[in-house]
């Protein structure tokens, strides 16, 4: 974030409704970048840009969850020093691949601050489509905050644009008021933004559904439950019969949010997870834990791992040859378990429903239903059902330490300083605020 950052004007062109191609231009004056309607939606777009980068969802976000968890490992011949860090939770603040997720996420977060200020001057647009634009920008916000917050803890909240090396050094926010940033973003885009079909954009359910997430996290159960449940019975969304279809092609009927890639903006999560014989580089492997975790004839792990030889690799984002997998940010089964693992977390939990939920998830996986009763055995339950259903997606990591079960599963994590990564020494050494901090342990 202490860096000088430029408004990019980002072309895009649609090459269909769901994937977008993103084609950096020339830098231009902010306050000649934004003076029609069409300027706000090509700001928009690249807000979004920022996620697809390889230190974001275009590789290490998603692979740094499930390899500082016990998901993934880093195999004993790999070269990346930094994911070894990761794998080991001894991570120096130095390390590159995590100051990258740091970055990149503000990043996102000052390009819709940019445009964010520009869209009440726009004359060609009505208050409603104000309103949108606003409500789309928010959530990347959101997001952007969320993400960083389930790494890194309490960190500065960004609501106001960069522009040059002003206003540069600023403290750390409580994580409450991370999260009540989250949340004010997020009930105004679950208000104003449309229900949609365009999975590569955000929509009104996309909003509710992380908003949901949001409330999981934070420990409000009523309300993950009632916005969970909103978006199950009103959203449109469908539990694919087999799981397997979930990632056979990009914006399936059970995807709520996706980040778009393609050969032109690709990824490289299959690189780092395919074996080298595969032209892959193996640097991460699923954990020998993970295996023996699957519960015999779960379809789950035929759709999410594969063995050269005797060695298993992840499969789930398997397009090698041209990384344009889209990434799912947010499904349907997302919501099953959260609205499970919030009714059991209640006062008075109504068993029968926890176990219907779970049960959706674990027939379309061709398990058994469950029978369990216990509320202590049924979290238990959620928290499996949610590492093999989520394997590979990004959210183990995370899974445990929001409900304090990190120091209790992970044998590399001893105290509850290592349950938050480090803030990047670049920032610590550049902010020159009193009140950006390191987190303890670092």
């Amino acid at each position: 974030m202490k860096k000088i950052i430029y408004i990019t004007l980002i072309l895009v062109t649609a090459l269909s409704c769901e994937v977008l191609e993103v084609k950096p231009q020339n830098s231009v004056p902010a306050e000649d970048a934004f003076k029609t309607k069409d300027d706000i939606d090509k700001g928009i777009l690249g807000a979004y840009a920022s996620f697809q980068s390889l230190s974001y969802y275009g590789r290490t976000f998603g692979i740094f969850s499930d390899l500082a968890s016990d998901n993934l490992s880093h195999p004993v011949d790999a070269t990346a020093t930094e994911y070894a860090e990761v794998d080991n939770n001894s991570i120096l603040p130095e390390n590159g691949s995590v100051d990258g997720i740091w970055s990149l996420a503000y990043d996102g977060i000052n390009v819709a601050n940019n445009v964010i200020v520009k869209v009440p001057s726009i004359a060609d647009m009505s208050e409603q489509e104000k309103n949108v634009a606003l409500a789309e920008l928010y959530f990347i916000r959101a997001l952007n905050h969320f993400n960083l917050l389930n790494y890194f803890g309490g960190v500065p909240v960004k609501i106001t644009p960069t522009v040059g090396a002003g206003a540069l050094d600023v403290p750390r926010n409580s994580e409450e008021e991370v999260y009540s940033q989250i949340i004010n973003d997020l009930m105004f885009a679950s208000d104003y933004l449309p229900a949609s079909s365009n999975k590569v954009r955000t929509s009104k359910y996309a909003a509710k559904a992380l908003l949901a997430k949001v409330y999981l996290y934070k420990k409000d159960y009523p309300q993950a439950k009632t916005l969970a449940s909103e978006v199950i019975t009103e959203g449109g969304y469908t539990l694919l019969p087999n799981y397997n279809d979930i990632f056979a092609d990009d914006a399936s009927a059970e995807s709520i949010f996706e980040i778009s890639f393609s050969q032109l903006e690709r990824n490289r999560i299959s690189e780092y997870n395919f074996p080298t014989s595969l032209n892959g580089r193996r640097e991460v492997e699923p954990s020998q834990n993970l295996l023996d975790a699957y519960e015999a004839n779960d379809e789950r792990f035929e759709a999410s791992i594969a063995f050269e030889g005797d060695k298993a690799y992840a499969i789930k984002y398997d397009d090698l040859s041209l990384g344009a997998d889209n990434f799912i940010v947010l499904r349907v089964a997302d919501m099953y378990l959260v609205r499970a693992e919030a009714e059991a977390n209640l006062p008075n939990p109504d068993v029968s429903a926890v176990q219907s939920d779970l049960n959706d998830i674990r027939l379309r996986a061709n398990l058994q239903p469950t029978s369990e009763s216990g509320i202590t055995q049924l979290q238990r339950l959620i928290e499996k059902e949610r590492r093999i259903e989520f394997a590979f997606e990004g959210q183990r990591w995370f899974d445990l330490v929001r409900t304090d079960r990190a120091i209790a599963v992970l044998p590399n994590v001893n105290g509850t300083n290592q349950t938050l990564f480090p803030i990047p020494s670049d920032e610590i050494q550049t902010n020159n605020d009193p009140g950006m901090v390191q987190n303890p342990g670092y």
